[in-house]
């Protein structure tokens, strides 16, 4: 059953760059105890991720976090070499942290999968935002196309946190 409201986030650690290098990172060290924005694109670099989903979370960053929110956090079906060159380029410096779900692993405990073999992307996850609460999802938004970031964008993901 794909990620729905009131359900924890799957007990399956992600990646992420740090000072020292690739770090695995569980969930209790991204979740626990506190309140998370997480959106998931299908890949870094990506036209609609990296133009459009990315830079709106950027943007809007610190009136996300005036919320209550603690991460804002960004995953995607890339190993984290790409995910680190991601960050870099993107110039969103910390105010999102990025998680590497290299063998989709995260993506299919999730039941998250996009299959974009036709388009020669494999397996990748679905465009997506959630508000997790304590490791818990509390509002889940997924876009019906992978190629918009609707409902799962910053501003959509602002009005879920003023419901």
């Amino acid at each position: 059953m794909p990620l729905t409201v009131g359900q924890s986030i799957p007990d399956v650690p992600l990646a992420a760059i740090t000072d020292d290098g690739p770090e695995e990172m569980s969930k209790s060290a991204i979740f626990a105890g506190k309140k998370v924005v997480l959106f998931a694109v299908p890949g870094a670099f990506t036209p609609t991720c990296n133009n459009n989903h990315l830079p709106g979370y950027a943007e809007h960053a610190e009136a996300i976090k005036a919320k209550g929110v603690d991460t804002i956090a960004v995953v995607a079906v890339n190993d984290v070499h790409v995910m680190k060159a991601w960050k870099d380029a993107s110039g969103t410096g910390d105010a999102v942290l990025f998680l590497a779900d290299g063998s989709a692993a995260f993506t299919k405990a999730a039941d998250m999968v996009l299959d974009a073999t036709a388009f020669g992307m494999g397996i990748r996850s679905l465009r997506y935002a959630a508000l997790v609460n304590d490791g818990v999802v509390s509002k889940i938004a997924v876009e019906d196309s992978p190629g918009e970031a609707q409902v799962s964008g910053a501003a959509a993901m602002l009005a879920m946190l003023d419901e």
